[in-house]
C-alpha cells in the first residue's frame, strides 16, 4: 500500500500561486506526510490546442488517479474576477467519475489563491473553490484563529484558506505572515488526515 500524501493541486500563471503550493506542501511535510504537487494546464481559446503530456517545468499536471488516491487536498488558484481560473474549474469539471463512486467523501481539503490587489477577491474565490469540493463530500479545514499571522497580517490571510498579495505587477514575494500561514494550512491538512486515518483505521 502506498504511503499516503497531501495532493497540493494548483494553477498559477505568474508564480505566485505556485509560491504558495511551495510553502503549503513544506507545511505537510513538516506534519510527517507526503506532498505530492500538481498542476493543471493551461485553457486554451483555440478549441485545437493541447498541452503536451509533461510540462516544459515545474510539477507534472494533475490526474484523477492523483486525486482519487490523496489522503487530503490543497487546492489553489489565481483569482479571475472573484473566481477560481476556468485551467482549474476545468480540471474539477471532470472529476464525475469520482463523484458518482464517493472518492472524495470524508477526506480534507484546504484552499488557496493569490491576487493582483489587497481585496481583489481572495475570499469570494477561496469559496468558489469550496463549492465543487462540498460536492464530493470533502471536509473543509480553513484556517483557525489560533494561528497568530492571521490576526497580524497585512498582506493575505483568511480564515477561509491562505491567501496573497501579490501586486499589480504579480512579483511582490510571500511575507512572513503569508508564509506562515500557507505551512498552518498544509501542516492542518496533514494532522486532520491523520486523524481521520487512525479513527477509520
Amino acid at each position: 500500500m502506498n504511503a499516503p500524501y497531501i495532493l497540493v493541486l494548483y494553477y498559477s500563471r505568474h508564480g505566485a500561486t505556485a509560491q504558495m503550493a511551495r510553502q503549503i506542501a513544506r507545511g505537510v511535510e513538516s506534519a510527517g506526510m507526503e506532498a505530492r504537487l500538481r498542476t493543471v494546464p493551461a485553457v486554451s481559446t483555440e478549441c485545437a490546442a493541447t498541452a503536451p503530456e509533461i510540462p516544459e517545468d515545474g510539477p507534472l499536471y494533475a490526474s484523477l488517479e492523483d486525486l482519487r488516491g490523496c489522503a487530503g487536498l490543497a487546492l489553489g488558484s489565481p483569482t479571475r474576477f472573484g473566481n477560481m481560473a476556468a485551467a482549474l474549474k476545468y480540471f474539477l469539471d471532470g472529476t464525475n467519475s469520482l463523484w458518482l463512486t464517493g472518492e472524495l467523501v470524508g477526506k480534507p481539503a484546504g484552499v488557496f489563491t493569490s491576487t493582483a490587489s489587497l481585496h481583489g477577491g481572495q475570499e469570494s474565490t477561496l469559496l468558489s473553490m469550496m463549492l465543487p469540493l462540498l460536492h464530493h463530500g470533502m471536509l473543509i479545514t480553513g484556517i483557525p484563529y489560533s494561528e497568530p499571522a492571521l490576526l497580524e497580517t497585512r498582506g493575505g490571510g483568511t480564515p477561509y484558506g491562505a491567501s496573497h498579495h501579490a501586486g499589480s505587477d504579480g512579483k511582490r514575494s510571500l511575507d512572513e505572515q503569508e508564509i506562515q500561514l500557507c505551512r498552518a494550512l498544509g501542516q492542518r491538512l496533514a494532522l486532520v488526515a491523520r486523524q481521520l486515518e487512525a479513527a477509520n483505521g
